[in-house]
């Protein structure tokens, strides 16, 4: 179900105000020296909103910081049109775009974001400030000035390009109706920007329209998106040249499930794919995805092996998504044209969970239609009972059978893996055995741990047995 305009003006009351240029904080020495003022966010309020209905304002602020002027957001041109001092031509420019603002306050993410950039890499931050312009209850009015600032940020491009700056080094991130500005952006330079991420862009008005009047793959060199909110304010339909679905792109988990939840209810399922974005920088959590026709299939365990899609290696949803580009690009003939992946996450901060897949081959034809659950013992004593994708797999003709478990923390040092065989069929055998030929254990989420695995040994019913994995030989890894 849709969530229409009225809900959307609730979306950020009461979200608080979050200084970009702290006074608190030191300013860098470069900003003492030259007494630059530091800029700061538009803070508006419901006056503002009330105002737009009136008399309606597009206004454009470039905030620009580097690790020079990481806590004073300085201009990025001079009053004579010359480009700051502080940017570097040569170094790659990340553009933030927020959303939609119906109460005015400054998005409550921008300080961290802005933080986990500059720590990450060596770069040129760029803070697009539409507030001007997103500050209205109408919201129609909101997405006709997406195209104005679009276009605004293309004049101020061609100047950087000027000084000798290249489309290859910008990275636009967009997050909801700032997905479809860095599109309209990306259209206008003919898909020659290095790189485009949508942070669930905003569904309502841009869902079933044509690409040239939203976010599309074909608007810069790579193109990811992450959806968490398909039924509500966020769009379902693929977008980028790879999509990506956590937990189906619908319900998040930790988030309420009840409209008595306040406004957190609005906006904490939009809201998870800029924290998504911002844990996959600041921790060492990989948020490994697996590439897949469909949520349904993913949690079947049809889709575990990425090596086809690049070798040993699943894409990951976030900064590193980077690194899957070229693998994305040169697609095998006969591949899909989008690329959807779907991963689950956990609920809380850093939403970290780890990927397992057991490949079993048995040598007993009749556990076809049978179920096998397992769990991992570490070296402290400690159970680690993981979420099993589909239970039930099918034992046919020595044919390898794929289980995909996800667990809550990681697990390095396996001293057991603790396997059960349960029979399709109620009837009970107590003394029935069944052979398997080799078991292999291979964590997805790092990849490049060597795999355990465990061969020839016996199943029987319902009875748990420890096995004690050792290193997988070669001709069998």
């Amino acid at each position: 179900m849709r969530i229409h305009i009225f809900l959307c003006l609730m979306f950020w009351v009461k979200s608080g105000y979050f200084n970009l240029s702290s006074k608190s904080k030191p300013v860098s020495k470069k900003s003492v020296e030259n007494k630059r003022p530091c800029l700061e966010f538009s803070n508006l309020n419901i006056k503002d909103s009330l105002r737009d209905l009136f008399v309606p304002k597009v206004k454009t602020i470039l905030m620009m910081y580097t690790r020079n002027n990481l806590n004073c957001a300085q201009p990025l041109f001079e009053h004579n049109n010359s480009l700051n001092i502080n940017f570097n031509t040569q170094k790659k420019t990340v553009w933030i775009i927020h959303g939609y603002r119906p109460m005015g306050a400054t998005p409550s993410w921008l300080p961290k974001f802005l933080r986990i950039l500059l720590n990450e890499e060596d770069m040129n931050v760029i803070i697009v400030d539409w507030n001007y312009g997103a500050t209205t209850f109408i919201y129609n009015r909101a997405v006709k000035n997406t195209k104005k600032v679009a276009e605004s940020l293309s004049r101020s491009i061609l100047n950087i390009l000027k000084h000798g700056a290249s489309l290859d080094n910008f990275h636009f991130i967009g997050m909801s109706l700032g997905a479809h500005i860095s599109g309209f952006v990306g259209k206008i330079f003919h898909g020659q920007l290095g790189r485009i991420t949508g942070l669930d862009p905003a569904g309502p008005k841009f869902s079933g329209k044509p690409p040239n009047r939203r976010l599309d793959y074909s608007d810069a060199q790579f193109v990811d998106v992450i959806h968490s909110d398909i039924n509500g304010l966020g769009i379902q339909e693929p977008l980028g040249h790879i999509d990506f679905y956590p937990n189906g792109g619908k319900q998040q988990p930790g988030c309420p499930k009840s409209i008595f939840s306040g406004i957190e209810y609005i906006k904490c399922n939009h809201q998870r794919a800029v924290h998504l974005f911002i844990a996959s920088l600041e921790t060492n959590c990989n948020f490994v995805s697996f590439p897949c026709d469909s949520y349904k299939d993913y949690k079947s365990s049809l889709c575990v092996d990425c090596g086809s899609f690049m070798k040993d290696s699943c894409p990951r949803l976030g900064y590193q998504a980077k690194s899957w580009k070229g693998a994305l690009k040169e697609r095998r003939k006969g591949w899909p044209l989008r690329t959807l992946a779907f991963l689950d996450t956990s609920g809380k901060n850093p939403y970290c969970t780890y990927y397992f897949v057991i490949s079993i081959i048995a040598l007993d034809e009749t556990m076809n239609g049978g179920s096998i659950s397992f769990k991992l013992l570490n070296q402290l004593g400690v159970f680690e009972k993981p979420k099993i994708y589909k239970k039930s797999k099918p034992f046919d003709k020595l044919q390898e059978v794929n289980i995909l478990a996800q667990f809550l923390n990681d697990i390095t040092n396996i001293s057991s893996i603790v396997m059960a065989y349960f029979p399709s069929s109620n009837l009970q055998c107590p003394y029935c055995q069944y052979r398997i030929q080799s078991l292999m254990l291979k964590s997805l989420t790092y990849p490049e741990r060597p795999p355990l695995c465990r061969y020839n040994f016996v199943l029987k019913e319902r009875q748990e047995i420890f096995l004690q994995p050792d290193t997988c030989t070669t001709e069998n890894n």
